[in-house]
């Protein structure tokens, strides 16, 4: 990833068929396959699996084989979800949670009006009955106004049916947020410590508001707990005979959103371009989803010449991998859609040596495109969506330095022909790009959305709370735009500006130049992109902003969300 104010399948690995060995379903590639199997120790052998079958090289034994540096995975919180028709105060357990909602500000109020105290719901009151005016009297002394973020718990005493009783604001009737409903449930959870909770949720609730609610608080309940234990009891929603459907949705979905959580968060030394491939191949295996692994020497054979100027200055064990999964559906797909992720597991910035204030230590989450792409494709296989055919695509790296890393001045050549000047070895993000985005096209999809960690510009413009969007295409951008808008994912269309900022990227020894001046860095990328799509409807996703959040513990998982919505929303086009 290029900083905000810097200037302008091969050997796959014998611990990746020792992993898969339990499966015994090793097969040979058929003859008809685009690139033929080759001896185990041939640098271009391709490792392959379908529906089951794998095939995969050899690999010299690594110190990067220790089981300290294992790729592990932090657990879903186990609990279940049920529902009762039920009076919430004939409930028993740990915590009770009452939903209260705030009293909107009146036509005409004076400046100076202020926000009263909640008033009970119908349901509220019977607990308060039921609880001797426990629910008053917190609604009282607390002065609990139900925005959106309040929320107050007393405890009632060990020996009533009900432990403690909570209130928590809903926002404006009509106005609800279930997601962040969701992550007040998920707050309150851990600072009770409960093992069950209900919760009073308005009669008319339906799945899509459970599946939200259930994001939300499965999204606050994360902690990386790869190396700490612990659980959680149950939840039941109370008041309401709603299905569980939403919930069991929202499980699929966050499954996919941590596991882009976690691979982000990992160091560098676990989460390499080759654990990365054996990830891949996991979901792929678990879930009944296609994989391709292609190797140094396939690449290569296919004219990569911007990834490989990236890739190159790596160490042999830390070699590219090109990454393609492909999710096909029992039925004859309507649409085929691709989702290209940025992979570089670590930016050194190569010779334009990330220094001073340049994030070098957080390098690790510049794979975060590709954690969302594979997260996105977890999610994927576990919803199994109809009538839209997936392929997910990683082009897999290190940028490092050493005596055949690429150079500044270097001109390299891209898999579509297009020759480019490398004016900054920490633009190098977008070469990876160019060559995957060349290789989705070629699978003559209906529409390819790339997501990245590709500009410090980006992070300047909108934050760390928005990614930008550029697409050409308006019924690409608006349905991005919708996916946003339901998910909570958040994204901003930018201009491509062409005319104005397109001659920036033009070389005078080249067709391009890898880096545009300072301003607008964030455009010029986007528009080295466009060169290497031809004419498949085609959106960049740049989510160096919100990709990171020291505030909510680290990797947000930002993008699985997003990508999930809209995968389904194209199955859903006829």
């Amino acid at each position: 990833m290029r900083g905000p104010f810097s200037s302008p399948t091969s050997k796959c690995l014998a611990q990746l068929a020792m992993l898969h060995a339990a499966h015994a379903f090793a097969a040979p590639l058929s003859s008809s396959s685009r690139w033929a199997l080759r001896s185990p120790r041939s640098a271009g052998t391709i490792g392959k699996w379908r529906g089951g079958a794998s095939s995969m090289s050899t690999a010299p034994p690594t110190s990067y084989d220790s089981s300290a540096y294992e790729l592990k995975f932090t657990e879903m919180p186990s609990f279940t979800v049920s529902t009762e028709a039920t009076a919430a105060a004939e409930w028993s357990g740990d915590l009770l949670v009452l939903p209260l909602y705030a009293t909107p500000k009146p036509d005409g109020a004076a400046d100076g009006w202020e926000k009263p105290d909640a008033d009970l719901t119908e349901v509220a009151a019977a607990a308060d009955s039921a609880f001797d005016g426990a629910v008053s009297s917190l609604v009282a002394m607390q002065e609990f106004k139900a925005g959106p973020k309040d929320s107050s718990a007393v405890f009632l005493g060990k020996s009533t049916a009900v432990k403690s009783v909570a209130l928590v604001g809903m926002g404006e009737a009509g106005k609800v947020k279930y997601t962040g409903l969701g992550g007040a449930l998920a707050a309150l959870a851990k600072e009770q410590k409960c093992e069950s909770m209900a919760v009073a949720v308005p009669e008319d609730i339906d799945d899509a508001a459970v599946q939200a609610m259930m994001q939300g608080m499965l999204d606050g309940l994360y902690s990386d707990n790869r190396y700490r234990t612990g659980k959680w009891g149950s939840l039941t929603l109370v008041g309401t005979s709603v299905s569980t459907d939403g919930a069991d949705r929202a499980r699929k979905i966050m499954a996919g959103v941590n596991v882009c959580r976690d691979l982000v968060a990992s160091p560098p030394n676990v989460v390499t371009p080759k654990s990365l491939a054996e990830m891949a191949v996991d979901v792929a295996m678990e879930h009944g989803l296609e994989a391709e692994i292609l190797e140094r020497e396939a690449v290569e054979a296919l004219g990569m010449g911007a990834y490989m100027g990236v890739a190159k200055g790596s160490l042999e064990e830390h070699g590219p991998k090109f990454i393609h999964l492909t999710y096909k559906p029992p039925q004859t797909p309507t649409k085929k859609v691709a989702i290209v992720g940025k992979g570089l597991t670590f930016d050194s910035g190569g010779y334009n040596l990330k220094v001073g204030a340049s994030l070098i230590e957080l390098m690790k989450f510049d794979m975060g495109g590709s954690g969302a792409t594979l997260g996105t494709a977890k999610a994927i296989g576990l919803l199994k969506p109809k009538d839209v055919e997936v392929h997910f695509i990683v082009a897999a790296c290190e940028n490092m330095i050493s005596d055949k890393a690429m150079r500044p001045g270097d001109i390299l050549t891209a898999s579509n022909g297009k020759t480019i000047e490398v004016i900054n070895t920490d633009a190098e993000g977008r070469l990876t790009l160019a060559d995957a985005l060349v290789f989705a096209e070629k699978l003559e999809v209906d529409a390819i959305v790339d997501m990245a960690t590709l500009t410090g510009a980006c992070m300047v413009a909108l934050g760390d709370k928005y990614a930008g969007m550029w697409s050409p295409d308006e019924d690409l951008a608006k349905a991005l735009e919708a996916s946003s808008e339901a998910t909570g994912d958040t994204i901003w269309r930018m201009p491509l500006c062409e005319a104005e900022y397109g001659p920036d990227i033009k070389s005078k020894i080249a067709d391009l130049k890898n880096v545009g001046p300072r301003t607008g860095g964030a455009i010029t990328a986007a528009l080295f992109l466009k060169e290497f799509v031809t004419k498949t409807p085609w959106a960049h996703v740049d989510i160096a902003g919100p990709v990171w959040d020291d505030k909510k513990g680290g990797a947000t998982g930002f993008g699985v969300k997003l990508l999930v919505d809209w995968v389904e929303s194209q199955g859903a086009m006829k």
